[in-house]
């Protein structure tokens, strides 16, 4: 591998050499780099299959795509920088180069940028969906290359795909709530809704459902999906005539459970005495916040080097199945909730 490196160090030397471009420049126009114009890219890349570096019948890279609708969801927690550390160590173990591009449905050239990705024959894919919808998948079915889906899944999709599995894990975290004697049950939902959310909420219901709680519209409170938000939000809440409060929250993720804790401690509440609150992730500051909350954990890293596999496995038999693999994840219980059967 330590070969291979080093022949890729040379060929860019050369490629700027014969095209008189920066080797900066050369690498932003072979990852597809915003800066580089149409025409420089393209006499690059004609070098570049010239001398070797591209060569299109073998997969090298795999390329991690994120894709940013809003941004409110992926710009603002940490669990996804997590998730890119694994999928960078398994690339670095199996001795795939990694490539990272930005895709911005607001960008006028989203089309084009997502056209050109999928029929690179060089690299394979991972695709962050997170803040993906249904309707977004129908231009990826035109993948040439492997693809893979991370944190996203539909039925209408022909590719593989890898998910937490957040209907079942929501539900768990809500029977816990009602194992403890908790029957007055709110749902803090984060404002922008991506589908985690969605299917988080389901489990939600469900719990209450089985144990034929009522879902009262009055627990159900949407705030932003960052701390300084949720807070905000919670607060003007809580400060208003109407606020109706349950004995327990169960958040759609840290942040905004950490959010409303804030603001609940603010209006004099206590956590857990007077109101209990389970948030998802299982983030890093969660453990060492005051009380340390109660949550259920998502193996971050391994759901990244899961997807680096899938791929590799799929590199290697590109006939294989299509399958929806879903993450198991762990209840973490804290300091965030009261019992109330003692």
């Amino acid at each position: 591998m330590a070969e291979g490196k080093e022949a890729k160090k040379v060929n860019l030397k050369l490629i700027s050499e014969m095209t008189g471009f920066s080797t900066a420049t050369i690498s932003n126009a072979l990852n597809r780099k915003k800066g580089v114009n149409k025409q420089t890219a393209a006499k690059i890349f004609n070098i570049a299959k010239e001398v070797g570096y591209i060569n299109e019948d073998e997969i090298s890279k795999i390329r991690l795509i994120v894709l940013r609708k809003s941004g409110l969801i992926i710009d603002d927690t940490p669990f996804f920088p997590l998730m890119m550390d694994g999928i960078e160590k398994e690339c670095s173990t199996h001795g795939f180069e990694i490539l990272f591009n930005l895709l911005d449905q607001q960008e006028d050239d989203y089309v084009e940028q997502v056209n050109w990705m999928l029929n690179d024959t060089t690299s394979a894919i991972i695709l962050l969906g997170t803040e993906l919808s249904d309707d977004d998948v129908e231009i990826f079915k035109k993948a040439s290359c492997p693809l893979v889906t991370l944190d996203f899944w539909c039925n209408d999709m022909s590719f593989n795909g890898l998910t937490i599995n957040n209907m079942d894990s929501s539900r768990m975290a809500v029977e816990y709530l009602i194992g403890k004697g908790h029957r007055e049950i709110g749902y803090l939902r984060g404002s922008f809704r991506i589908k985690a959310f969605s299917e988080r909420a389901l489990g939600y219901r469900t719990a209450l459902h089985n144990a034929e709680i009522p879902v009262k519209s009055e627990y159900r409170i949407t705030l932003p999906t960052t701390v300084d938000g949720a807070y905000t939000k919670m607060l003007q809440y809580l400060t208003s005539n109407n606020a109706i409060l349950p004995t327990a929250y169960f958040a759609d993720n840290d942040l905004i459970a950490m959010g409303a804790i804030r603001a609940l401690q603010k209006m004099g509440y206590r956590i857990p005495d007077d109101i209990s609150i389970i948030g998802f992730d299982d983030l890093p500051f969660s453990e060492i916040a005051s009380p340390p909350l109660t949550t259920v954990r998502v193996p971050k890293q391994e759901m990244g080097r899961l997807a680096v596999r899938k791929l590799i496995d799929m590199i290697d038999e590109p006939r294989s199945a299509k399958v929806r693999m879903q993450v198991c994840t762990s209840f973490i219980e804290r300091e965030s909730v009261k019992n109330l059967t003692q």
